[in-house]
């Protein structure tokens, strides 16, 4: 499989990994390309959804919601658009994905104490396009979320055109 980064596309995505509030002109004096040359990837990286947006991450804990659980549902068939429906009004389902294997979908939940999580619960139970739940109380975070490592592992498909780059790594 081709990768659609190239060497210069990963290293703009390190380089803002590592400072997220990084402006164009120290991103570009930063990787030693043009300020335009800059603007014009992270539009692309934009535009593609490889960049999908420039959050900070939230310290759940620090903010008060120190206890998280990954809840599996099992929903009724066909139920797919209600169950999306019925998690998006409940603010701790911090994330959902629908998935194979004995449960239909997998949510991330936080909550500020082990009742309020007990309180989602229910409340996930209670709506009819869920037929069961299953949850596992997270105890501890050992790797956070993170996606250079992956992007790192791909080899080049293309070199750089950006001549100042180019120099610059030979």
């Amino acid at each position: 499989m081709e990768s659609a980064l190239d060497e210069l596309d990963r290293a703009m995505l390190a380089a803002l990994h590592d400072n997220s509030r990084i402006g164009m002109l120290e991103l570009s004096r930063t990787l030693g390309v043009a300020r335009a040359t800059v603007s014009a990837r992270l539009q692309r990286l934009e535009d593609t959804g490889v960049i999908t947006g420039y959050q900070p991450r939230i310290g759940l804990a620090a903010a008060g919601y120190g206890v998280q659980a990954f809840v599996t549902l099992e929903i009724a068939q066909g139920a797919l658009g209600d169950v999306v429906a019925v998690l998006e009004q409940i603010p701790g389902v911090l994330e959902a994905f629908a998935t194979t294997g004995a449960g239909d979908v997998l949510c991330r939940v936080a909550a500020a104490s082990h009742d309020d999580l007990q309180r989602t619960l229910i409340v996930l139970n209670q709506s009819r396009t869920i037929a069961r739940s299953t949850s596992v109380v997270v105890l501890s975070e050992l790797v956070e979320f993170r996606a250079m490592p992956l992007l790192n592992t791909a080899e080049p498909d293309r070199t750089p055109k950006a001549p100042a780059y180019r120099r610059t790594r030979e």
